[in-house]
């Protein structure tokens, strides 16, 4: 398998060679760019198309939140994953309506960096049990109590609930004992039915609905 294209965007240049020096361990990543801000994130991308762009969000010129903003309109394609050292809710929600797929704080350890990132280039990122815990008490806030059909069969709202519990497909496919494909069929449809785009979507929308325990 070739290895994921990596594309860091961090104003501060000690950062970026911290994660570097994280990336280069491992031959699943292989780094073709770093940039300052926005705009150099946005030229980049055109110029690279890279599988992932893991990019700050306070940064000069243009901050990394409008930049998603922009590279997800052009190229849908490309994988965002937001860095921080902020574990602001507030910013989490921004990172996602702004196209973001993913969010990581800079303060974890060099392998979780790699344990995510992999897991998020193969389509199969987990949302952590606090983010998970911190948008059920957003969401908590706003909910009206009014149902709300959702679209799904009883097997697919299986899945789902799952998903939003922090499951990877495996993991999925041993507790409901189907197959690792049937799983990723099933999320598959649940996308393409709900109108989301990846995981942390379907976390966020399950919460919203009143679908978890």
């Amino acid at each position: 398998m070739q290895p994921f294209r990596i594309l860091i965007i961090d104003d501060h240049s000690h950062a970026r060679e911290g994660i570097k020096e994280i990336l280069e361990e491992y031959k699943d990543f292989q780094i073709v760019g770093e940039g300052r801000n926005g705009n150099d994130a946005i030229r980049l991308t055109e110029e690279l198309m890279p599988d992932i762009i893991l990019m700050d969000i306070q940064m000069p010129e243009m901050n990394g939140l409008e930049a998603t903003k922009i590279i997800k309109l052009k190229f849908p394609f490309v994988k965002i994953v937001m860095i921080t050292v902020s574990d602001d809710i507030t910013d989490l929600f921004d990172a996602l309506k702004k196209g973001a797929q993913g969010y990581l704080l800079k303060n974890i350890q060099s392998e979780e960096w790699y344990d995510y990132l992999r897991a998020f280039a193969l389509d199969e990122v987990p949302m952590s049990k606090e983010i998970a815990f911190r948008i059920l008490s957003e969401f908590s806030k706003v909910r009206t109590g009014d149902e709300m059909e959702i679209p799904l069969s009883s097997r697919e709202l299986e899945v789902l609930q799952l998903v939003a519990k922090g499951l990877l497909n495996r993991e999925i496919a041993k507790t409901l004992f189907i197959s690792e494909n049937t799983v990723k069929s099933h999320l598959k449809n649940i996308l393409s039915k709900l109108h989301l785009e990846n995981r942390v979507q379907l976390t966020s929308y399950a919460f919203q609905k009143g679908l978890m325990d």
